[in-house]
């Protein structure tokens, strides 16, 4: 039956987004469980589309091209929800590349836990990375969880995830679109399924390689990306008016500022590579106590595209 509809949203990396899609069609033991591919182009000029059209007779399943013009990480998502009717979605970023039994595993983990999400583990790639850089981003790209398939407590990214439509994704456009620009519409959306008592698990074989592009693999974007995860748990607690908890997340990272600052400065210093390691918790902290939607980063939409522009020339 074919039940599982794969999205890979993209913008403007056409060499990436094959190398996605090749791993897709390489998939094992998932038989007719395939009902589409869908692609989601959120480049305004509809670039990824002739690269979409020449892959599509390697295709196993259904290869489908969906233009959504205006660019934003929560608009991708939900226009490709739109675009199939399928009861699971499996979700892998145009920067991923999946292993041969990803999505088998997937499947295979949420039989067994019944979790309305799974997730599984990343290995993180940071090509032409500064060295004494590159083992920090490699993990700040990567994912680990346990090292077995289980339950769950927490809640992971989209990227690398199976869902169950119908608890997961409620409504024809479950991604919150004011998230478009900063990100963090999949912490909205597991938020609130903890909320309604959805569970989350883990497949410890759905293993994918993520391959950070060159303008990401800096110490400057990697810490706004801290300082952005940092902001989460201050906005959760925001966003439910539960201003206790506000309270409690900044006194915290005004703590990990100081005592994780202090390190830094000590192996900033020294000129050791662990102080990456010691930014990043800083840059957290501080990102707990400036919550606040005016200090919040932009990584996606037109501010990506920016980017894009920046490294093409």
């Amino acid at each position: 039956m074919a039940d599982v509809a794969i999205i890979v949203p993209t913008l403007r990396r056409p060499d990436s987004l094959e190398r996605a899609l090749r791993s897709l069609f390489a998939q094992t033991g998932v038989g007719d469980r395939v009902a589409e591919i869908v692609v989601v182009d959120n480049d305004p000029s509809g670039s990824a589309a002739a690269g979409v059209e020449a892959l599509r007779p390697l295709a196993p399943w259904p290869l489908i091209h969906v233009h959504a013009p205006r660019p934003g990480v929560a608009t991708a998502r939900n226009a490709g929800l739109a675009a199939t009717g399928a009861p699971l979605i499996a979700f892998l970023d145009d920067d991923e590349a999946a292993s041969p039994g990803w999505l088998a595993a997937l499947l295979k983990a949420r039989e067994a836990t019944g979790a309305d999400v799974v997730f599984g583990p990343i290995t993180g790639r940071a090509p032409g990375a500064e060295a004494w850089l590159k083992p920090y981003l490699e993990r700040f790209f990567g994912r680990e969880g346990p090292d077995h398939t289980g339950l769950i407590e927490d809640a992971y990214g989209c990227g690398n995830s199976l869902m169950v439509r119908a608890t997961a994704l409620p409504g024809p456009a479950p991604f919150d679109g004011a998230a478009d620009q900063a990100g963090g519409e999949d912490d909205a959306l597991f938020a609130a399924l903890r909320t309604r008592g959805g569970r989350f698990g883990w497949a410890a074989d759905a293993r994918v390689e993520e391959f950070a592009p060159p303008h990401r693999t800096t110490l400057e974007y990697a810490l706004a990306r801290a300082f952005a995860y940092g902001q989460g748990p201050s906005q959760t607690a925001a966003a439910s008016r539960d201003w206790p908890a506000v309270l409690r997340w900044m006194i915290i990272g005004a703590g990990q500022a100081v005592v994780w600052g202090a390190g830094a400065a000590a192996l900033t210093v020294l000129r050791s590579p662990r102080r990456a390691e010691l930014y990043d918790r800083t840059a957290r902290g501080v990102g707990k106590l400036f919550w606040m939607k005016r200090f919040e980063p932009h990584f996606y939409g037109a501010r990506e595209l920016a980017r894009l522009d920046r490294s093409a020339g």
